[in-house]
């Protein structure tokens, strides 16, 4: 081997030994553990620095959730000073009607039924039925309720409150009341350009 190329071998081993040697020192600094074992409380551990004796602080009073401050009672309880309210919060619309029938076949339909009866394929599977929403107490109960019943359950209904945002409550109960005055209504309420073709139909 000549002169020349032992030289290139040795300051080539040189260069990766150095490279080497430089990963090392990275890796050994990268490994310190200051974070991972800095002093800290387990959740619900006890601790004698707070007078209490809980490492879990409570909230600060008036503390809320963004997006959680829900100050509007009327739209988050369906009720108003306590009191079941009987206007829904905004004005309706075709498109709220339309998400409200979609949420309510969703939701509201393997129990009720499509049309309100309920007779859904829970109920024609053995468990209990629910009253039809074209009974006379139904029909006049105020939206306030149907909010009230479906944010927090009643009777062998168990609670749509998490599962279905208050927007869409709203619009599920519009629907309601499209269904029960759909079964309900006179010709006398049909529009008059739809009433004579209703006539035509009927005879």
């Amino acid at each position: 081997m000549n002169t020349d190329c032992l030289s290139y071998f040795c300051c080539r081993n040189s260069v990766v030994l150095s490279g080497l040697l430089l990963g090392c020192l990275l890796l050994a600094t990268g490994c310190r553990q200051d974070m991972h074992d800095q002093p800290r409380y387990k959740p619900l551990a006890a601790s004698t620095f707070f007078a209490d004796g809980r490492s879990s602080r409570p909230l600060v009073p008036g503390t809320v959730a963004r997006g959680e401050l829900r100050d509007d009672e009327y739209f988050y309880t369906g009720k108003s000073n306590g009191v079941l309210v009987d206007k829904f919060p905004s004005s309706l619309t075709p498109e709220i009607l339309l998400r409200g029938q979609e949420r309510y076949n969703i939701f509201c339909s393997p129990c009720h039924d499509r049309v309100g009866n309920g007779q859904g394929m829970i109920v024609q599977r053995g468990f209990r039925r629910p009253p039809s929403f074209h009974i006379e107490r139904l029909r006049e109960a105020p939206v306030g309720y149907f909010f009230d019943v479906i944010t927090n359950g009643f009777g062998a209904m168990y609670d749509y409150g998490d599962r279905i945002p208050p927007q869409d409550r709203w619009a599920i109960i519009a629907y309601i009341r499209a269904l029960q005055l759909s079964q309900h209504a006179t010709l006398a309420e049909v529009p008059l350009e739809e009433r004579q073709q209703l006539v035509g139909t009927k005879e």
